[in-house]
């Protein structure tokens, strides 16, 4: 048999022996339950917080500088969020979907050309590309990169494909510079149908095919030998003109020189025998041009280098001489 009584606060059990019992205190049993208490309303407040940071993040819409935040309702866009920051939208029923809006980059495959005089040759170039409109990009591409690159790869092969096609291999080897131009504003506003904006094409390799690059470069050395050779005979050609005119012009002015110098000698020459015959023909001054005449004479007689001049009486000259004794 088992009984209980009040005894200092305290529960007593006893059994069928008078001298066996249990005995529980009270402050234990009501420190146990409020410990259990207090221990269920910190899990159901550590839940209701977490429940609450879980719904605050539905609500938020974090966006980065290089990307859009497209916000869906059941797969129908609703809004895109262009500005990098924090934003809110209807937490488990509306979605965000990122697509980046930085600058792209999209290597081509290489892959063969064939110009306008039937030549093959080798492109590889690269394509600068990105998201312009999200809402287009999503519609059509379902959002895929891998999508859009495809559909970039194709268009910009195929403007390169038709801008080689109409130009000799000569043209494009010298105009390599203006090539790139040349296929990106023939690609023009294509890609915008799918929300991507072309930013540019570079080509970073355009040569020959290795099979035929030798033979080719030999055939070009010799049609620039050919025509550096008829430049140059062109050049001399002109140069044979103008030398010619040159030395023609050169005779001209020399003759007329020459017959302006003539001129100018017999017009010396006539004023200075009319001086001479004025002089000579003064009767004070008669005597002493025929001295000087006479020395003139000797002197020209004695130029031979000899020392004795040898004349007769009856020489003008020797009668000068007498007259003068």
């Amino acid at each position: 048999m088992r009984f209980f009584s009040f005894d200092s606060d305290k529960w007593r059990s006893g059994g069928g022996n008078a001298g066996g019992g249990e005995t529980i205190d009270v402050d234990q049993l009501q420190a146990a339950k409020l410990l259990r208490n207090g221990l269920r309303w910190r899990l159901i407040l550590l839940g209701l917080i977490l429940l609450a940071v879980f719904v605050c993040t539905q609500c938020l819409v974090i966006t980065r500088p290089d990307q859009y935040m497209v916000v869906q309702q059941f797969g129908e866009i609703k809004s895109v969020v262009t500005r990098p920051g924090v934003s809110f939208k209807l937490p488990f029923i509306q979605t965000v979907r990122p697509v980046p809006n930085n600058l792209r980059i999209y290597d081509i495959p290489i892959s063969d050309v064939i110009t306008q005089d039937k030549k093959t040759m080798v492109a590889d170039s690269f394509v600068l590309w990105r998201v312009a409109d999200p809402v287009r990009f999503i519609r059509t591409l379902s959002g895929s990169l891998s999508g859009a690159e495809s559909r970039i790869e194709n268009i910009s092969y195929n403007s390169m494909k038709n801008v080689i096609s109409r130009l000799p291999q000569s043209e494009i080897i010298s105009g390599r510079d203006t090539l790139a131009t040349k296929i990106f504003d023939n690609v023009g506003d294509t890609l915008s149908q799918y929300g991507v904006d072309l930013v540019g094409i570079e080509t970073k390799h355009l040569d020959l095919p290795d099979d035929n690059k030798q033979a080719v470069y030999a055939r070009m050395i010799s049609e620039r030998n050919n025509i550096a050779a008829s430049y140059q005979a062109e050049g001399e050609e002109e140069a044979r003109k103008i030398r010619t005119e040159t030395d023609t012009s050169v005779s001209i002015l020399l003759s007329q020189a020459n017959a302006r110098a003539a001129e100018t000698t017999a017009e010396g020459e006539r004023l200075y025998m009319e001086l001479l015959a004025q002089a000579y023909n003064d009767p004070s001054k008669a005597e002493f041009y025929a001295f000087v005449r006479a020395l003139d004479a000797a002197k020209v007689s004695l130029s031979g280098g000899g020392t004795t001049l040898i004349l007769s009486k009856e020489s003008p000259l020797a009668q000068i001489f007498y007259e003068l004794d």
